[in-house]
């Protein structure tokens, strides 16, 4: 004697897609509520105040900062004052209407930033701004 077991149809394998866009969504919306948005960090310095100011866009401006101490950072970067030139050719290759742009801070020596705008001048940066915090009128 045998026992016959009778065999069921297989229920497919069904994935629910109706809440996928629910989710993608949610992990969308997460992403964007969590991310940390770094708009310019560099060396802390102190700005010199300014009676007027002008706005320049970002695109067009690379920015060197120099601290109280003498340290130098181009667009984030601690560099050293002898590789100065090379940066800025490379970046004046790839934006010839590049802007330089200067955030010293107010008790950086002046023989700093002779020598860094010699070396500015060596690869042709021409174009130079020096940033200060805007002090009103009275």
């Amino acid at each position: 004697m045998s026992a016959r077991f009778e065999r069921n149809q297989r229920a497919g394998a069904d994935v629910p897609t109706s809440s996928m866009a629910d989710i993608a969504f949610l992990l969308l919306i997460f992403f964007m509520v969590t991310t940390i948005f770094k708009l310019e960090d560099g060396l802390p310095v102190t700005l010199p105040k300014a009676a007027a100011a002008e706005q320049i866009a970002r695109e067009k401006v690379a920015y060197i900062w120099v601290d109280r101490a003498g340290r130098l950072s181009i667009n984030d970067n601690i560099v050293e004052l002898k590789t100065v030139g090379g940066i800025m050719l490379g970046k004046l290759g790839a934006n010839p209407a590049l802007i330089v742009a200067f955030k010293a801070d107010q008790q950086a020596s002046y023989e700093r930033m002779a020598d860094i705008m010699e070396e500015l001048k060596k690869v042709n940066a021409t174009k130079v701004s020096f940033s200060a915090d805007f002090e009103p009128r009275p």
